[in-house]
């Protein structure tokens, strides 16, 4: 059996986090996407799978995610560090803190929907800290957590 075969199928081969959320009730028709109808959290905060897993992630609203390596955590996360989007509104910022940074999604402001999915793959065992880069959805809480199990 192959390095694939063995550590991409199976229980805990691959988990799903909820990347924000629209409220309801809310009517999107025909393409409406307003920022206070979004729940900015990420659910499960905490997902569990093997080496060699991944994560889909699916995104709901304007968000940004980022991932740091095996044993970050979310104070450590330098909030003076950033940048601004590429595309309006200019004033919303997204951190750009590199330090052990191990992967950084697409910025949301050059999309033309707000919905999507990035899948994220995790070879290594740790605990990986994963946020949301706009500043204040993460100055609010959004992160959570990959486990990764040997």
């Amino acid at each position: 059996m192959s390095y694939h075969e063995s550590h991409s199928t199976g229980p805990l081969s691959n988990a799903t986090v909820s990347f924000g959320g629209w409220m309801t009730p809310l009517d999107r028709f025909p393409n409406s996407s307003p920022p206070a109808a979004n729940h900015h959290e990420i659910i499960p905060k905490e997902v569990k799978i093997k080496a060699g897993g991944t994560v889909n992630f699916i995104i709901a609203g304007f968000h940004n995610i980022n991932i740091y390596d095996d044993g970050k955590q979310p104070g450590e996360i330098n909030t003076s560090l950033t940048i601004p989007v590429t595309a309006p509104p200019p004033a919303l910022m997204l951190i750009n803190d590199p330090d052990r940074r191990i992967y950084r999604g697409l910025d949301p402001s050059t999309l033309i929907t707000r919905e999507r999915v990035e899948v994220v793959h995790f070879p290594n065992p740790g605990t990986y800290l994963v946020i949301c880069g706009v500043l204040n959805h993460f100055n609010d809480g959004m992160f959570g957590f990959v486990k990764v199990l040997p």
